[in-house]
């Protein structure tokens, strides 16, 4: 059974960071672009970063950029998302996606789905 697992999630104060970690279990994606997407109450899923298989190509949006880091062990199946100066907006669940086949923006291009893991910033 293929299995992301986030965890990191907390409550926090603006200015603060976190550090999101997504371990997979089942099988390898090593091969492949993961992704974080969050989602705040009552809004839609957004993509939040993107890696590519090796690490080589990252990809962020406007929103998060310069302050969020994505990354990648492969040894150890595991993706993080390093979130520094974080903002009341950035509260929501974020989400680790796997084995995209498409478009990384598109939440419906990946393939594999953690459970999520709450962030609330508190202003």
């Amino acid at each position: 059974q293929v299995q992301l697992v986030e965890s990191g999630g907390g409550l926090v104060q603006a200015g603060d960071s976190l550090r999101l970690s997504c371990a997979a279990a089942g099988r390898s994606f090593s091969g492949y672009t993961m992704g974080w997407f969050r989602q705040a109450p009552g809004k839609e899923r957004e993509f939040v970063a993107a890696i590519a298989w090796n690490g080589g190509n990252t990809y962020y949006a406007d929103s998060v950029k310069g302050r969020f880091t994505i990354s990648r062990d492969n040894a150890k199946n595991t993706v993080y998302l390093q979130m520094n100066s974080l903002k009341p907006e950035d509260t929501a669940v974020y989400y680790c996606a796997g084995d995209l086949r498409g478009g990384y923006l598109r939440a419906s291009n990946y393939e594999y789905w953690g459970q999520g893991t709450q962030v609330t910033v508190s202003s």
